[in-house]
């Protein structure tokens, strides 16, 4: 029985971290921009977020799930205003000419903020909620076992994503030169920043 929570967990963390949007704009480019590492780190931050709220929606914590979502406007400014900043950021920042090192305060920080930003959108919380009451595993019936295994097929299963993700993108890397690359970073901060201020309008 806990396999088959796990591989449920497998399943729903690939496929809520699949979609395109400003946490794979972000790993697409530091991985161009930085070399793998960066990317995977950054996905990882990611998939951390993405397992505390599995806990959340898994484990049936609806004190926590609730004050999120009370609190969504609030987070919503937070994660909006952190988006455009990260957006002009990148925007303006020069390519590296050799990839990061896998060590050091830069995969720290590029492992924070994905972390931050998955965890500043509250539309996460509700997906997973969404998901897991939708087939049957809300608090995994009680058992805190199989809650637990659902939970660590959620972040196997964004890791594995950004696994992929960052692995597939990597190949493309050695064909771009500094110019590319500085395009890469023009076109991601823009669409980063879009995502920041799509955030923002919506609270009004």
């Amino acid at each position: 029985m806990s396999i088959a929570f796990f591989l449920r967990g497998l399943l729903i963390g690939f496929s809520i971290a699949a979609p395109v949007g400003p946490i794979g704009v972000l790993c697409i480019r530091r991985t161009l921009a930085e070399g793998r590492a960066a990317g995977l780190i950054s996905g990882l931050g990611a998939a951390t977020a993405d397992a505390l709220y599995g806990c959340v929606a898994g484990f049936g914590l609806t004190f926590i799930s609730g004050i999120l979502i009370q609190q969504q406007t609030a987070l919503r400014l937070v994660g909006g205003a952190f988006l455009v900043y990260l957006g002009i950021r990148t925007f303006l920042a020069r390519p590296a000419e050799q990839p990061a090192s896998a060590r050091g305060s830069g995969l720290l920080s590029a492992y924070a903020s994905t972390f931050l930003l998955t965890l500043t959108n509250p539309l996460t919380i509700l997906s997973f909620a969404a998901v897991f009451a939708g087939l049957g595993l809300a608090s995994a019936g009680g058992n805190y076992g199989s809650a637990a295994m659902l939970v660590l097929g959620v972040f196997c299963g964004s890791a594995l994503w950004w696994c992929l993700l960052s692995g597939g993108v990597s190949l493309f890397r050695a064909r771009l030169n500094l110019r590319a690359l500085r395009w890469v970073n023009r076109l991601s901060g823009v669409v980063i920043a879009g995502f920041g201020i799509a955030a923002l309008l919506s609270l009004a």
